[in-house]
């Protein structure tokens, strides 16, 4: 019985540990939460203990090589594929945040805050005051 139980227990740590070990790190789908759209794929990377995120592939853009023409930053008129969209996210906990997102439809940026629901679904929240909106994003395999 009671090697059956330290089993249990194994097995249910280890479970954690998986699952706190995972890492938004790769390529996501981003899906826009009102239209259920897919939009873009996004690559998450690490650099220097932060993350970024970057569009690496546009799904039907309205134009062949959209700028960002909203944006009032350092990005408006460039080019949204390959754009820095996230942006200094840190680890806290099972979360990242302290960054910022942005959204090249509005040429808007967000506080930011995201989090694994499970290895294969990304939570991402932008922030306004105290107003937010979460998208749901999906790992892409082998993009």
């Amino acid at each position: 019985m009671l090697k059956q139980t330290f089993l249990a227990c194994l097995l249910i740590w280890a479970g954690a540990v998986h699952l706190f070990a995972q890492t938004p790190v790769g390529k996501w789908k981003t899906v826009d939460d009102e239209t259920g759209e897919t939009k873009s794929i996004v690559e998450i990377y690490e650099q220097q203990g932060k993350l970024y995120g970057k569009i690496v592939k546009l799904i039907d853009p309205p134009e062949p090589n959209p700028v960002c023409e909203e944006c009032t930053d350092h990005r408006k008129g460039q080019k949204i594929l390959g754009m820095v969209i996230l942006e200094n996210m840190e680890k806290e906990e099972n979360e990242w945040n302290g960054g910022k997102i942005l959204d090249p439809e509005n040429g808007k940026t967000y506080r930011c805050k995201i989090w694994l629901e499970n290895k294969d679904q990304l939570n991402v929240r932008g922030y306004v005051a105290f107003l937010y909106r979460t998208q749901s994003w999906y790992r892409v395999e082998g993009e």
